[in-house]
């Protein structure tokens, strides 16, 4: 499967909630998110611009393998040509984590973030709050151009979107990721 997503940084939220309600989206939930990321000791995955993914928000767990898609080196700004996932439900968090460290993944990093998701048909509108990082909506769609339909019906330029992965935003914000063993709300710690 691919994603189709464009992010829109350095959003106004109480703007972008009322037009989000004022094109008839719907709030479907807020979600505050803990991940872990996984990779072989060699760091196999990681050259390849992939990892493996547990994430929870305390209800539903998934398991994800992520590759970023068209990166052409370890610097490549943004955009790039998106992202190839394969998702499951798992049915325990800490169980699932203990199968991947019994298997000889190592932790690449911890993280946390929070969530708003509104939808409106297939088009779903996610405000992410990341530590240290200004709010931004990630519009995802079916294809690209409903993505882009999306952000115009909301005001927003397609062309000034970016197809990135987090990782990329926090690199235009200085950080990199790569440095950190973990990142949340409580604080980063450096590797």
């Amino acid at each position: 499967m691919e994603e189709f997503e464009i992010k829109f940084l350095e959003i106004d939220v109480p703007l972008l909630e009322k037009k989000l309600l004022s094109i008839g989206a719907k709030k479907a939930g807020e979600y505050e998110y803990k991940r872990v990321l996984l990779d072989y000791p060699d760091w196999r995955l990681d050259k390849k611009h992939a990892w493996v993914r547990l994430r929870t928000d305390g209800t539903l767990t998934t398991l994800s393998y992520k590759e970023r898609i068209g990166i052409k080196s370890r610097n490549a700004d943004i955009p790039d040509d998106g992202m190839k996932e394969i998702e499951v439900e798992v049915e325990d968090y800490n169980k699932t984590f203990e199968l991947f460290r019994e298997m000889g993944f190592v932790i690449k990093r911890e993280q946390g973030n929070r969530r708003v998701r509104y939808t409106k048909g297939t088009a779903v509108f996610d405000i992410d709050f990341w530590p240290q990082i200004p709010p931004y909506l990630e519009i995802e769609g079916n294809s690209l151009e409903e993505a882009y339909a999306s952000a115009q019906e909301l005001g927003f330029d397609p062309k000034k979107g970016l197809v990135c992965s987090a990782k990329q935003v926090y690199r235009k914000y200085g950080f990199e990721e790569d440095d950190y063993s973990s990142m949340t709300f409580a604080g980063f710690i450096k590797r």
